[in-house]
């Protein structure tokens, strides 16, 4: 475990809140307007420049298993995170949100959940500290959570209120309609959240619930909380900007959750398989994490191409259909 001066984790979370103070007020300056794909693959490949140097930085301060753990958990939780913009798209759509100021309520509600993200992160590594049995727990959740995914895969995606969010509905009386980026409103003398506020929540509430799958993932390739708190705030980072970026491609990632099942149920054996290892069971291999972060490389790169390469031919198979309906009304 990597020994961190508390300059460092300062210095760390000070530049992290710069960037992002950075990046709302360079996009949100003027009139609120729609993201651009140029913008969006601009700021997605910053905050992938910025992984990779903080991961070379971990690799001449701390060594390559150090910068091999934060690559792996930076990979795996930029993958699931991923698969929360579908849940991000769905939101955003029952809330009827202006798509001008869809960036500016994505970057609130990840900043919610980075705050939130680090508490749970905190007590989490507490806990592991202490009862080094939770890695057999995290570990059959892991597998559970990996056998859900497959089983759901296809079926219409459902987002219910979370107990903060119907909370906030009932505690935080708000407009009907939007009013333009604003957050609070005073009308009639009275001071009211207007449905922008609400959505900021459910989208930080909502990621949190998804940090119940991805934390103990992350735990699953390493302990440290350094590195498991700097990677989580790098996938989250560019999270919003890779929501435009990808735009309908992210609903033609067919075998998306097959690959990060594939994942989730990887890292829950190795956790059990370590446990047992350090329980004294010595038939249990230990997996190394060059294994992991090739496994986790290679089970995304193979789910994206296999994702493109059906897209491509559903597309070919619809333009047939059409030629051929096209050429038989002839």
């Amino acid at each position: 475990m990597l020994d961190v001066a508390p300059w460092v984790w300062a210095a760390v979370i000070i530049g992290l809140i710069v960037v992002l103070a950075f990046d709302l007020w360079i996009v949100d300056r003027g009139e609120p307007r729609e993201f651009t794909m140029r913008q969006a693959g601009f700021w997605v490949s910053f905050y992938v420049t910025l992984a990779v140097l903080f991961g070379i930085g971990l690799l001449i301060a701390g060594g390559g298993d150090v910068s091999a753990k934060f690559f792996a958990g930076y990979l795996t939780e930029y993958s699931l995170s991923v698969d929360n913009l579908f849940v991000f798209y769905i939101i955003m759509t029952r809330f009827a949100v202006p798509r001008a100021h869809q960036h500016k309520v994505l970057l609130i509600g990840i900043l919610i959940a980075l705050v939130m993200r680090g508490a749970f992160i905190a007590v989490g590594a507490a806990a592991i500290a202490r009862f080094s049995w939770l890695f057999y727990i995290f570990g059959i959740f892991l597998i559970y959570t990996a056998v859900q995914m497959i089983l759901s895969h296809n079926k219409e995606d459902d987002v219910p209120e979370n107990a903060i969010l119907r909370f906030a509905r009932r505690a935080l009386p708000s407009t009907p309609d939007y009013h333009g980026a604003k957050i609070f409103v005073k009308i009639d003398g009275k001071r009211l959240v207007t449905p922008m506020l609400i959505v900021m929540i459910a989208i930080g509430t909502t990621d949190l619930l998804f940090a119940i799958d991805s934390i103990p993932a992350i735990f699953g390739l390493t302990t440290d909380p350094f590195i498991v708190f700097t990677a989580n705030a790098f996938a989250l980072m560019g999270l919003r900007q890779l929501y435009f970026l990808l735009g309908g491609l992210l609903e033609r990632l067919t075998y998306l959750s097959y690959g990060l099942a594939f994942i989730l149920g990887f890292i829950g054996v190795k956790l059990i398989l370590e446990a047992l290892h350090t329980s004294g069971v010595h038939w249990a291999p230990e997996i190394s994490i060059w294994v992991s972060l090739s496994v986790i490389g290679l089970t995304m790169v193979v789910t994206t191409v296999a994702s493109l390469i059906k897209l491509r031919r559903d597309n070919k198979a619809a333009a047939s259909e059409a030629a051929s309906i096209t050429s038989k009304r002839g």
